[in-house]
């Protein structure tokens, strides 16, 4: 499960990257029930579609119950795809990009201080999966994981499951366990930060031919699970308000029921209603 405690390697961030700030931000506030408030927002920032009061979309934060699950961000690299990306904590972030480069990574941002907040750094794996990392300052993470309508689960989808451990192992100190999946239908890989025990699993890995990554063109791609309470009914928020569904809803044994959504501009994410027990 994922905490708020952010030990070293666990998740801690995660922002959308997207071309239309608000269209975003009035699409996750019906799904999950987000609010957005935009950075330097003034009025009230519960109005995700803007009352026309303040004009700076341009990035800002989702808060629900008041606190912060994530960031919204105006996408501005250029031929980049609308995507989620997450930030897992580490101790030193100029430590862990020169482990990047050693490990055949790549340095999309340099390692960058964000006032007293805390130091960030982007970086592709070897085969092009995208991820950050965040060393804290004052800030150590979101308020809100493992909550209906928060995260709950990371994951990997790569062509290459044994060259995506040893990457993530080296720069992250992961540990891994394999289980099978039901039907035969592969292997799913558990990611654990190192030195805590098995229930502090955070994210998993599955292996897919590079013709099944298309949102990326076959290149491996992380993306988000959230927890909600209602698999189906998200769904149906989701695909009533722009979205698609790429897969589900499923049940899946010992897990719960989930389905992968896409939002109106195509940024990947999980929903799971975990199973009870």
């Amino acid at each position: 499960m994922i905490t708020t405690d952010f030990s070293p390697g666990s998740p801690c961030w995660l922002d959308l990257g997207t071309p239309d700030v608000p269209a975003a931000a009035a699409f996750y506030r019906t799904v999950f029930g987000w609010d957005y408030e935009a950075m330097g927002e003034t009025e009230d920032a519960g109005d995700a579609g803007g009352s026309g009061e303040a004009e700076d979309f341009e990035g800002g934060m989702f808060r629900k119950d008041g606190k912060i699950v994530a960031g919204l961000g105006k996408l501005t690299e250029k031929g980049a795809r609308s995507a989620w990306m997450i930030y897992y904590s580490v101790a030193d972030a100029d430590a862990t990009t020169q482990a990047v480069e050693q490990a055949g990574g790549t340095v999309r941002v340099p390692p960058m201080d964000l006032a007293e907040w805390g130091r960030m750094a982007q970086y592709s794996d070897p085969l092009g999966g995208q991820f950050a990392v965040w060393q804290p300052g004052s800030n150590k993470g979101v308020d809100l994981v493992d909550d209906p309508g928060s995260l709950s689960w990371t994951e990997l989808y790569t062509s290459d499951a044994a060259a995506a451990k040893e990457f993530y192992g080296s720069v992250l100190g992961w540990w891994y366990s394999d289980m099978e999946m039901p039907g035969g239908e592969g292997t799913y890989t558990l990611i654990t930060p190192a030195g805590l025990p098995a229930e502090r699993m955070h994210g998993g890995l599955l292996q897919l031919p590079a013709d099944q990554l298309t949102l990326t063109g076959g290149r491996p791609y992380w993306h988000p699970v959230f927890a909600v309470a209602d698999c189906d009914a998200t769904v149906a928020t989701v695909t009533g308000n722009g979205g698609s569904v790429q897969m589900g809803p499923a049940d899946v044994p010992g897990v719960g029921r989930l389905a992968v959504c896409l939002d109106p501009a195509n940024a990947d994410f999980v929903v799971l209603a975990a199973e009870e027990g």
